[in-house]
């Protein structure tokens, strides 16, 4: 691939293949002031795989104007969190947050990046995008294999006038630890009582049926090909991949489709002044236009930085992401954080991760 070479975000090979990111040529080397110089050390970081796209269109804008390259490996949400604390990177991504007393305990601080949502994607031939209608406990019941086929009773009764074919229900799963399987199971629990007693909510459950892929790109692939299968990815993995998705019954009795203005709309009571460590799920909101499994996506770096001048170096990349990033988030159906939420977070970034010698990492823009 052309982009192999400029891109300004090292994924897996899958995951270039699925979004290409990184198109065109030469890249504009001009020096943004206050932005790292060109050819100044790469800066590394590890996990999600769920804000993996939006992190490629940042990286390859801020090298385009800064110079400055990220190496982001997308491995899971369970990889970025054992990376990071292996001090082997130099952030984490998580979309699973970590309670505060798991940030104490290893020193580590988090923030949040951008909000979206995952949805069930499904591959049923003659059935568009959102015309199948789904609710939380018959999603666990499929999940848990009690249902097996399209043609079931539960399905078709809410389905009236979808056609639906007469094929074995294929369930696909991360096979890795991820924050998406968090936000999904933790949905699932929420809504049948079977699922949260024989499986439960984690980044890595032992699923009762089903195939495992690595990775929302690996999921996204065994669904594409597998006439029949159900999974489950972030939402711009399903858009960009043109893959169908399934709507979902909300806590306000609605059906509703995956949508920017859904997400947004579940994250709309959202006060992060008020959780300690920046802990938050957003699972499950009351609201008619709400998107019942819609969370945010975290980075998480060490209070103390040995290395502060690679510490700064993250800190201005996402600084900048957040003042010139929301169009391509946008774009790309994810939330962007409002202005006052990033406002806090810069203010935690000063207070909270600092050189060895107690001085603030970050400055200021």
């Amino acid at each position: 691939m052309k982009s192999a070479v400029t891109t300004t975000l090292v994924l897996a090979a899958s995951a270039l293949m699925l979004f290409g990111c990184g198109r065109g040529g030469k890249q504009e080397q001009a020096q943004k002031a206050g932005a790292p110089p060109a050819g100044g050390a790469v800066i590394s970081g590890a996990g999600a795989t769920f804000p993996a796209p939006i992190y490629a269109r940042w990286a390859e804008a801020y090298k385009a104007k800064s110079g400055q390259i990220l190496n982001y490996q997308a491995i899971g949400s369970g990889g970025g969190i054992k990376q990071i604390n292996a001090r082997t990177v130099d952030f984490g991504a998580s979309d699973k947050p970590l309670k505060p007393e798991e940030l104490e305990k290893s020193g580590l601080h988090q923030f949040p990046t951008v909000i979206g949502g995952v949805v069930p994607i499904i591959n049923l031939p003659g059935v568009q995008p959102g015309q199948l209608k789904l609710t939380g406990p018959l999603l666990a019941d499929i999940y848990l294999g009690a249902v097996k086929s399209w043609s079931d009773p539960k399905i078709a009764q809410l389905n009236s006038g979808v056609k639906l074919p007469n094929l074995p229900i294929t369930v696909v799963h991360r096979s890795d630890g991820s924050g998406t399987s968090f936000l999904y199971t933790t949905y699932l629990a929420g809504q049948s009582p079977a699922w949260a007693q024989k499986v439960g909510a984690s980044d890595s459950v032992q699923w009762p049926t089903g195939i495992g892929g690595k990775g929302n790109d690996g999921v996204a692939a065994f669904v594409k090909q597998t006439a029949g299968s159900i999974g489950y990815v972030e939402y711009a993995y399903a858009s960009q991949n043109g893959l169908s998705y399934a709507g979902l019954k909300n806590r306000d009795g609605q059906f509703v489709n995956p949508t920017a203005e859904s997400f947004a709309a579940a994250a709309t009571g959202a006060d992060w002044s008020k959780a300690p460590g920046n802990y938050l799920v957003l699972i499950d909101q009351p609201g008619a236009g709400t998107w019942p499994i819609t969370g945010a996506t975290f980075i998480l770096m060490h209070r103390q930085q040995d290395n502060p001048a690679k510490g700064r170096a993250v800190l201005s990349f996402f600084d900048w992401a957040y003042r010139n990033g929301d169009q391509a988030a946008s774009e790309l159906h994810y939330v962007p954080l409002p202005e006052p939420v990033k406002e806090l977070m810069r203010k935690q970034w000063s207070e909270q991760i600092k050189a060895a010698d107690g001085t603030p990492v970050f400055t200021g823009s």
